[in-house]
């Protein structure tokens, strides 16, 4: 239908339009999606084979939906996506406030105009984008701003009295009326307040004051919350809940892979980072992996949740501290080493919730925290496991064909022990830091051994990545200071701490982690 050229409802009625309910356009474009094999959700990740049917299943269904999950699962932005499921266009009466359907008018304006004007009544179509309104709950939300109430300058102006129906100011849900209507954080919503949505859900009608309306709105109602709010601020009332058909649970990535997708779509990086710096898929694991650790932290509160914004904002964080370091140097090009990861500890803190532990623990510890758990888990899929590895404490004497297991990481323990260090600025050029970790005896080998067509760059990045994997491992130490990394032996730091005489090496390596 070429809709430039219809102008009026004449002409609205010759074209064979025939209205359509909202909920039957989103199904009926809705199995046009499903028949071509297109996902209407596309850029939402991870949620192909649960969140996405159970809303597919509920569009088909002509419900209303309540998304409920922790923040950062892709509530809202699911709702806001539905647009694409609303025909492209659909006729209005020209001026009206709640877009009235030119065939089934329902305000006084509207059926004002076509008696006076009948075919001649001047419609417009209006776009898909304009059919969707969005509202977040707060306390302060006030059932004239989401329904109406009486305007009284528009009465004055118009020289009528309080009892006529012009004088209404309709709120947001009216005037999101045939298409789609987003309350973000429901539970937040005072209970008076969700009361005046039952007849809205039920019946489609509204109340304004004393005006006695049957107005029939034709809207389909996007609901999120949080399980949080329930207990922390406040909850759905039942009877509002059991107008909603279908509540539909969202989740957090299920898998490092599709969290990194997520990322990766998501952050935000100017061309000329893209430019200068390099981001080798370990680091970006290792930043997915803060937000795993983080989820299952004894520190964090679950109810709470670790939002997917963590991930996104510590990758940002994560390629200016390397951009800033090749700025200082006069760089061109660097990449991001392990060392950059102490610039992700902003993005950690302010989007975890502590316990009561966590508080006492103090924010910036528990980052450090989850940064090593990260470090610790995704180590295992480069290298031998230092544990396994361990020299440990034997008191017995072993037997003549028994062999002591070769330990991997022999020629860089020796190292330490025998009384190197290696101090690193973190803001070191990469020339600089390449030279001293080469120092180490056994670490290049090391990594040649485990990745033998590995260039220099990517094998220094391991190289950095094998110290601080021993380091979280107990194996070796590592110390924090004044924009410094120190590594040096376990057992001559614990020396210095409490002048502790361990004996032999043999038992330089204690049983238990840190």
């Amino acid at each position: 239908m070429n809709h430039s050229k219809i102008k009026t409802l004449g002409q609205l009625k010759a074209s064979g339009y025939q209205s359509k309910s909202v909920k039957q356009e989103l199904r009926d474009n809705l199995i046009g999606f499903i028949q071509r094999k297109e996902n209407p959700f596309s850029g939402i990740l991870g949620y192909e084979d649960t969140v996405i049917p159970d809303t597919e299943r509920a569009l088909l269904s002509r419900h209303n939906i309540l998304f409920l999950g922790l923040r950062g699962q892709a509530k809202t932005r699911m709702a806001r996506q539905m647009v694409e499921l609303l025909d492209e266009y659909v006729p209005v009466v020209a001026g009206s406030e709640i877009n009235d359907d030119p065939l089934q008018p329902l305000s006084r304006f509207a059926k004002d105009q076509i008696a006076e004007h009948g075919d001649e009544t001047p419609i417009q179509w209006i776009h898909r984008e304009e059919r969707y309104g969005e509202k977040l709950a707060t306390p302060d939300v006030s059932v004239a701003d989401l329904i109406g109430d009486i305007d009284p300058i528009k009465a004055a102006n118009m020289k009528l009295s309080f009892a006529d129906e012009k004088v209404i100011h309709y709120g947001i849900i009216p005037r999101s009326n045939r298409g789609i209507f987003v309350i973000n954080e429901l539970p937040d919503l005072q209970a008076r307040i969700q009361v005046a949505l039952f007849n809205i859900l039920q019946e489609g009608d509204i109340q304004i004051r004393g005006f006695k309306i049957r107005m029939p709105l034709d809207i389909l109602f996007v609901f999120t919350a949080n399980p949080e709010d329930y207990t922390n601020r406040g909850s759905i009332v039942t009877p509002l809940k059991d107008r909603i058909e279908s509540q539909i649970l969202t989740h957090y990535p299920k898998d490092i892979d599709t969290s990194l997708a997520i990322t990766e779509q998501e952050a935000h990086l100017l061309p000329e980072q893209i430019g200068r710096v390099t981001i080798s898929d370990l680091v970006k694991r290792l930043v997915e992996q803060v937000a795993f650790e983080a989820r299952s932290h004894e520190y964090v509160d679950k109810k709470s949740g670790v939002s997917a914004r963590l991930t996104i904002a510590a990758f940002e964080n994560m390629v200016s501290a390397a951009e800033r370091r090749a700025i200082i140097h006069h760089q061109d090009n660097t990449q991001v080493w392990i060392s950059d990861l102490a610039g992700i500890i902003p993005a950690i803190t302010g989007k975890i919730e502590l316990l009561y532990e966590g508080e006492q623990e103090g924010p910036y510890q528990v980052a450090l925290h989850l940064l090593d758990k990260a470090i610790r888990t995704i180590f295992l899929q480069y290298f031998p496991n230092p544990e396994v590895t361990k020299k440990k404490r034997n008191t017995g004497k072993k037997s003549a064909d028994e062999k002591q297991p070769e330990n991997p990481y022999q020629s860089i323990i020796r190292w330490f022990d025998a009384g190197n260090q290696l101090d690193i600025p973190v803001d070191i050029s990469d020339e600089k830091k390449i030279q001293q970790l080469y120092q180490v005896d056994g670490l290049n080998g090391m990594v040649k051994k485990q990745f033998p067509t590995m260039q220099e760059r990517e094998s220094a990045l391991l190289m950095e990545f094998i110290l601080y994997g021993l380091s979280v491992y107990s194996v070796i130490s590592k110390k924090m200071n004044d924009g410094r990394i120190t590594f040096n032996d376990l057992m001559g730091s614990m020396m210095n701490l409490g002048n502790l005489n361990l004996g032999d090496d043999e038992d330089f390596f204690p049983e238990e982690d840190r």
